[in-house]
């Protein structure tokens, strides 16, 4: 991960950019329990027009200065280029660096990259979707697209660096009906319109036998993923997991408007490298095809994730619950708090939603007003509940 690391620097130079620089927006320390000083605090960054955080943790000899995980880029660069900016602009005494940009590497095709906000008014210009859940190296979701342009093909990965691999790759095969998202599929299924995608791929999930409630496939999956489908529209499933093909079935076989058939070996067109060690093996590989046969409604999505009444006290913030908040179908938990040094407000790191795909946001509190920092959670009713929930304890 992109890092500088400084001499101890005196923290009002960091004010003077707040005050003085559009870049940097705010600086937040850490609040603990503990007698000690405090040594980590959040620099807010709007940077090349995106919103993330970068930490700092002061210790003894240097100073570490590093993106937040929750809210950090795609673009490794643009957090270098955010990192050299810092240094720059406040003068510091940079001691080690991993921020070199290589000028020989191919760049990323930015332009194709998605974030989820993107898709609570999908545009794909008349195009029909496919839709690959988990794209590894990007083998089957290259090809697909190549072969068939008139196609948007929409990748999920959660894996960042699969992520720039592939958007490297559209950029060096010249092509243009790719969307790119680093983002959980559950979550982003659930933002798609009806009625849209010719086809769902879900190849080779990790299988996740000793926690089963992991796995991207389940009955909540493949009910979003038949309704996206067009009718005559395909989710295809291929493992080499004896245990997942056979859970598969059963989550295959539930639908009653839908018909799926199962082919053992089959001959894939394109295979992934570990593919190719499977045969080698002799492992099954297992293809299950569930057909979506009938036309899905639109889904109701009524979601506001505003905070429109009064707020408690910043005070009375920093003293949010930390036990997890465990409700019917939703969870909260307040993590770290950060008290804001330039103003008067307040940041917490939290996470919520689903027990099985949760968000993970700050809670930017100040004059008066509270907002999810960079972005609001997905549009998903499962997070309108949570975001219900978090209003019980910060609303008066």
């Amino acid at each position: 991960m992109p890092h500088i690391k400084v001499a101890p620097f005196a923290l009002q130079v960091l004010d003077r950019l707040v005050r003085e620089d559009s870049a940097v927006v705010f600086r937040a320390e850490a609040v603990t329990k503990s007698a000690y000083p405090n040594r980590e605090e959040l620099l807010g960054m709007h940077f090349e027009g995106e919103r993330f955080a970068l930490e700092l943790h002061r210790r003894e000899e240097a100073w570490l200065i590093k993106p937040e995980k929750t809210t950090r880029p795609l673009d490794a660069n643009r957090i270098k280029r955010s990192l050299a900016y810092l240094a720059e602009k406040g003068k510091l005494d940079v001691l080690y660096d991993n921020i070199a940009v290589s000028p020989g590497r191919p760049p990323l095709a930015e332009k194709y990259a998605r974030r989820i906000v993107d898709f609570e008014t999908l545009d794909s210009r008349g195009r029909p979707l496919a839709i690959e859940v988990g794209f590894g190296s990007g083998r089957h979701l290259l090809y697909q697209a190549r072969k068939h342009p008139e196609i948007l093909h929409i990748g999920i990965e959660i894996h960042l660096p699969s992520v720039q691999q592939v958007l490297k790759q559209i950029e060096l095969q010249g092509l243009t009906n790719i969307w790119v998202v680093n983002y959980d599929a559950r979550l982003l299924l659930e933002m798609l319109p009806s009625n849209v995608a010719t086809a769902v791929y879900v190849h080779f999930p990790v299988p996740w036998d000793k926690k089963p409630h992991r796995r991207v496939i389940s009955d909540a999956f493949v009910s979003q993923a038949l309704r996206i489908l067009s009718p005559g529209g395909v989710l295809e499933l291929r493992t080499d997991s004896e245990r997942y093909y056979r859970y598969a079935l059963e989550v295959f076989s539930r639908p009653e408007t839908s018909r799926f058939d199962v082919t053992k070996n089959h001959e894939a067109a394109i295979r992934s490298k570990y593919e190719d060690r499977w045969q080698r093996q002799q492992k099954n590989i297992y293809t299950l095809r569930l057909h979506a046969e009938e036309k899905s409604p639109e889904p109701v999505r009524e979601v506001d994730f505003r905070f429109s009444r009064p707020l408690k006290s910043l005070d009375a913030l920093l003293m949010l619950p930390e036990n997890t908040i465990l409700r019917t179908d939703h969870f909260v938990h307040f993590e770290r708090r950060y008290r804001m040094v330039t103003e008067e407000g307040v940041l917490v790191k939290c996470s919520f939603g689903s027990f099985d795909r949760p968000e993970h946001k700050l809670l930017l509190v100040r004059s008066g007003t509270a907002e999810y920092y960079p972005q609001p959670p997905v549009r998903s009713l499962t997070n309108a509940r949570a975001h219900h929930t978090i209003g019980e304890f910060v609303h008066v």
